[in-house]
């Protein structure tokens, strides 16, 4: 039997091919992934691990009880340095510094990641070098008006040593020469960031204190046992600080690394398995296909003597055996396709990285040969069971094609059953209950209740859509039929009666389109939904011209920051100075404090009971619903206290807002209040209006009245709306990408089913040739067949994700007000367009080897 089916797949190679084509397409993208993730994995603990085998013992300060959030952290001083640098077995101590520094390149624009924008000290040691740091071109920092760059960051500015570069803190800014450009390790400087060396008393003024030090690294002395050194270091270091050793320290750094690598890999798992389902119909259809064709010579091998369990076997070890082969090449494609993966996600602005090399585990290798080479088998077992079914008798007298689905059989009736109770599980989880709930924590398991029916209800629906498109086909046919009759008669008939001769066939094939589409729809109309929520409820409520605000991963603002602006001539403003631990009337509160005299012309309250007047009586103003959820009044006075302050406050107004503002705060008070209980309140955001409006000039005068501090955005409304939104777009490019690669997987599919079909029409080609029909007419008419295939998968693809996306929507109204759905009319048409491309697209090798068909070979065929 084996040798048996090493000779057929000897003898159908041609056919099989496009099986084995199949196959490898799905192992691919496995492969792919599971090597993406792993060498991403590999290369984020590599990174997080470097530079710690210089440092035998890092000392660091632990967070202070009961400190603030937001204070900045404890700080080691001089004076455990030097103590720390007498111990024996000590060779060198160096104290570091850190903070936020933001350099722009010679545009304007910052320089590295949003989160990644650093600061730190040269610290040299008696021979006047930083083992940190390796200089390419120029020296450390030397003076208080000089600084260093990194490579990559100086390389993206344009900046060369001798140049002015002006740098932006928490403190201010300032323009600095540029002494050296240096590279490091990933323990000091993340991938795509920046980082910006100050001399190391310049640091400490800029970061932290004169004298302090973040953390202080020791390097011990040749020979030194570094857990003995360990222990003489924790017996002189003062209360509240901690040492760890560099390898502990590199340890604990990786673990943490391997977070964003493993919610990647499970992100490029998911979309694997959605092109491994999308394959599973192509593979199907492939099988359905070959032993349709081999009827006869499966029957002639029953009647001369095999049995049913010898010719299964021989059919799934041909399956088997092409599985085995495709999934060889599936492994080395995919590894390739890892390849480019890095490539394409590679850390933004990070020229000079090398790299990471790709991981093959032979975990990855097993689980790819496991999945490709069962793929198939699985896919075969239905055809061959139904080849089994036939008698040998009536197949050697002809091999009659597989009937079509009815309304009345099994399998209707189950997809429709499918399709009707996803389709109802949907509705009642996406519908609004009307009971209130009773807490807030009620209220989240119920939404999340409702989100699994939801999800469970569409996978349900769409199992019974796909049952059911064999059904469907004919109808849609039916309704595109006297367009395409009437852009070309004889084709368009012919294309169209082609489609629908073998429904189930069809089926599979559009399936494959329509799973791909779905995705991409429901994506699509989410992440215009929630853009569109995010523009009205950060833009609607602000009225002033400008926001001042420090960007992501900087240190917050001060109130003292918008001082500047005084001097502004027609200037309003009022910084939002949020202060925390507040407990009014028993409630956890969080108070922002605000100009009274200017802020109702900056933000837009819309007050539903009281006046935004009372703030400047000491009153304060509450959200809408945070006044509901407490039973608060206007007039009604509450106990406040924040540690051991206590006293009081009356709510003077309340106000309707968005509980996802960015702007509106849930408790608006007088900063004359917030600085009776906190002196150091953090500023989130400067509201500015200028005299004349927004305008060119008023963006620089807010920009120079500001010091010219490249660590603060002015942002105007149209800044506000794309900073707040450019997430969902980068993510949703990424998803498309990954989908789009389903969607060719999908688009093979027909070309593969339109292949073998040529196969199998080849007699009637040939006679369609014979009575006149030329080369142009039979490509034609295989086009407009992919054409109908691709329509009818996206039109079912793009409702189906539109539904998907409407259900998944509903589940956020309850709890996110002001949510709606939004239909992205244009990128679903794109879909549809880039489906109907790739099945064009598909349809051009099939329709050129049709045209190729010989006639009298043809004609003559039994």
């Amino acid at each position: 039997m084996f040798r048996t089916a090493l000779r057929n797949v000897s003898a159908h190679k041609a056919r099989l091919l496009m099986t084995a084509f199949a196959v490898m397409l799905g192992v691919t993208f496995v492969t792919g992934s599971l090597v993406y993730g792993d060498s991403l994995k590999r290369a984020a603990v590599d990174r997080a691990a470097a530079g710690y085998d210089r440092v035998s013992i890092n000392v660091s300060s632990d967070t202070l009880p009961g400190a603030l959030p937001g204070a900045p952290p404890a700080t080691l001083d001089a004076r455990t340095a030097d103590a720390l640098a007498r111990l024996p077995g000590v060779a060198a101590v160096a104290g570091r510094v850190s903070g936020f520094a933001a350099v722009p390149d010679r545009e304007g624009r910052l320089l590295g990641g949003a989160s990644s924008r650093h600061g730190g000290n040269f610290a040299p040691g008696r021979d006047g070098s930083d083992p940190a740091y390796r200089f390419t071109r120029g020296t450390g920092p030397a003076d208080d008006r000089t600084v260093a760059l990194d490579e990559d960051s100086a390389a993206r500015g344009g900046y060369r040593v001798g140049d002015t570069v002006r740098v932006g803190t928490s403190t201010g800014a300032a323009s600095y020469t540029l002494s050296g450009i240096f590279r490091t390790d990933a323990s000091k400087l993340p991938a795509g960031g920046s980082l910006t060396l100050f001399r190391d008393a310049v640091a400490q003024r800029l970061f932290l204190q004169p004298g302090r030090y973040t953390d202080i690294e020791i390097t011990a002395a040749p020979g030194t046992d570094v857990t003995e050194l360990l222990g003489r270091v924790g017996a002189v270091l003062p209360e509240g600080s901690s040492a760890i050793t560099g390898a502990r320290l590199a340890q604990l750094q990786a673990n943490l690394a391997t977070g964003d690598s493993d919610t990647m890999s499970q992100i490029m798992l998911g979309f694997a398995g959605v092109a491994l389902f999308v394959a599973t119909f192509l593979i199907s259809n492939t099988f359905t296909m070959l032993i349709s064709r081999r009827t006869r010579e499966l029957a002639l091998l029953r009647a001369v003597g095999a049995s049913r369990r010898q010719v299964r076997r021989i059919l799934l070890t041909e399956s088997a055996l092409v599985g085995l082969i495709a999934s060889a090449a599936g492994i080395v494609a995919g590894t390739g396709l890892a390849a480019l993966l890095q490539t394409l996600f590679a850390p933004a602005g990070t020229p000079s990285a090398p790299s990471a090399p790709l991981v093959l585990l032979p975990t990855t290798v097993a689980l790819a040969l496991a999945v490709g080479t069962a793929l198939p088998v699985l896919a075969a077992w239905i055809p061959v069971r139904r080849a089994m079914s036939i008698p040998p008798v009536a197949a050697l007298g002809a091999a009659e094609p597989a009937p079509p689905a009815r309304a009345g059989s099994l399998r209707t009736g189950v997809s429709a059953a499918l399709l009707l109770i996803g389709a109802a599980a949907v509705l009642y989880g996406a519908l609004p209950s009307t009971t209130t709930p009773a807490s807030a924590a009620t209220a989240t398991a119920a939404t999340t209740d409702a989100r699994t029916l939801i999800g469970l209800g569409a996978a349900l629906a769409m199992a019974g859509t796909i049952g059911l498109i064999p059904l469907l086909s004919r109808p849609f046919v039916a309704l595109l039929r006297p367009l395409l009759v009437r852009l070309s008669p004889v084709h368009g008939d012919l294309a169209a009666r082609n489609t629908v001769r073998d429904p189930r066939r069809t089926g599979a094939t559009v399936a494959a389109v329509a799973i791909a589409l779905a995705l991409a729809s429901g994506l699509s109309v989410l992440g215009a939904s929630a853009t569109r929520y995010l523009d009205s409820a950060t833009t609607r409520d602000f009225t002033a011209d400008y926001l001042v605000k420090a960007p992501s991963g900087g240190q917050r603002m001060t109130p003292a920051t918008a001082e500047p602006l005084k001097n502004l001539p027609g200037a309003a403003y009022s910084p939002l100075n949020q202060s925390t631990q507040y407990e009014i009337g028993g409630v956890s509160s969080v108070l922002t404090g605000v100009d009274p005299a200017t802020i109702g012309r900056l933000l837009r309250y819309d007050v539903v009971a009281g006046s935004l007047d009372s703030l400047s009586e000491g009153r304060i103003a509450v959200a809408g619903f945070k006044a509901a959820a407490n039973g608060w009044k206007v007039g009604q006075t509450l106990p406040v206290q924040r540690l051991d302050q206590r006293g009081e406050v009356t709510i003077g107004a309340i106000y309707q807002a968005d509980e996802q503002s960015a702007l509106l705060p849930s408790i608006t008070a007088p900063d004359s209040l917030v600085a009776r209980y906190d002196p150091a309140p953090t500023t989130d955001s400067i509201v500015v209006s200028t005299q004349g409006g927004p305008s060119r000039a008023a963006l620089a005068g807010v920009t120079h009245a500001l010091g010219d501090n490249p660590a603060l955005s002015v942002l105007d409304a149209a800044g506000i709306r794309a900073e707040d939104t450019s997430g969902i777009g980068d993510q949703l490019n990424v998803f498309y990408a990954l989908l789009g690669m389903a969607l060719v997987i999908a688009a093979l599919g027909i070309a593969n089913t339109l292949a073998m079909s040529v196969l199998e029409r080849r007699k009637e080609i040939g006679t369609l040739r014979a009575i006149g029909l030329d080369r142009t007419g039979v490509t034609r008419m295989i086009r407009l067949e992919a054409l109908l295939v691709g329509a009818l998968g996206a039109v079912l693809g793009t409702v189906m994700g539109v539904f998907l996306g409407w259900a998944l929507g509903r589940t956020l109204q309850e709890s996110v007000a002001g949510y709606g759905l939004v239909i992205p009319w244009g990128r679903l048409a794109l879909g549809v367009l880039l489906a109907l491309t790739g099945a064009l697209l598909a349809s051009l090798w099939p329709a050129r080897r049709a045209a190729r068909v010989d006639i009298p070979a043809a004609t003559a065929a039994q």
